[in-house]
């Protein structure tokens, strides 16, 4: 079984725990009550990386373990490869606070 993780009631992204998830395969989201949902993943995602928990519409917040890491660049699809592709960090942005 393929797993990955919504640790925070807020999250829009869940964490994988499963090495080597093809594109098109099936990974079992699990949030902190144990509740389950299957999603078909959309692109080749490795251990420990994100998926799109629900569908996120571009310029929203990525949330995970109930923080913001990030904005969507683009609409994201439940179930999508959600990485640097596909979202621009909020953290640790010092050339965002000096205004570069």
């Amino acid at each position: 079984m393929n797993l990955a993780l919504k640790v925070n009631d807020k999250d829009n992204v869940a964490v994988t725990f499963s090495d080597g998830i093809k594109d098109g395969a099936e990974v079992v989201i699990r949030d902190k009550e144990g509740n389950e949902e299957t999603v078909t993943v959309l692109g080749d995602v490795p251990y420990g990386h994100k998926i799109a928990a629900a569908d996120i519409p571009a310029g929203a917040d990525i949330i995970k373990y109930g923080e913001t890491i990030g904005a969507a660049t683009r609409d994201i699809k439940k179930g999508e490869y959600t990485h640097v592709h596909n979202l621009e960090s909020k953290r640790a942005r010092g050339d965002k606070e000096a205004g570069r």
